[in-house]
């Protein structure tokens, strides 16, 4: 069976806090993600993205604080906004706009980055391996 690789860009402050909390409180989910933590979901450049698809991920997940919750004032707008233009990127570069999510997700909503991690992993599998050509 396939088991999807995800690489999770994930905001410092609320949605790193609440995948903290899930594993903290010990909920059951799909262990496909690897998190890396950045300062602010606007900090996750487009070349991460591109980088993390080549480097053998078959889906990119990123999780910032809830609009008007961002510890940077507006840096989840920004997210949002290059989120858009990247899936137009990929679409461009063969890439189903699926591998790639956005999540607004704060620190006290563990069973929600659960539920989402299960639901993108499965997400991921229906898809099925990422056939990437360079």
């Amino acid at each position: 069976m396939f088991e999807p690789k995800i690489i999770c860009f994930l905001c410092k402050w609320c949605t790193y806090a609440g995948a903290d909390l899930a594993g903290t409180s010990r909920m059951k989910y799909a262990p496909n993600g690897i998190n890396i933590r950045f300062l602010c979901s606007s900090r996750v450049d487009p070349q991460h993205v591109l980088w993390a698809f080549k480097s053998g991920a078959d889906g990119v997940f990123l999780g910032g604080c809830h609009p008007g919750d961002c510890h940077y004032q507006e840096g989840n707008y920004k997210t949002l906004r290059r989120v858009t233009l990247m899936k137009k990127m990929l679409q461009q570069l063969g890439i189903e706009d699926g591998r790639l999510r956005l999540e607004w997700i704060s620190a006290a909503q563990g069973r929600k980055f659960a539920q989402t991690m299960d639901e993108f992993t499965a997400q991921i599998r229906a898809l099925g391996p990422l056939k990437l050509q360079l």
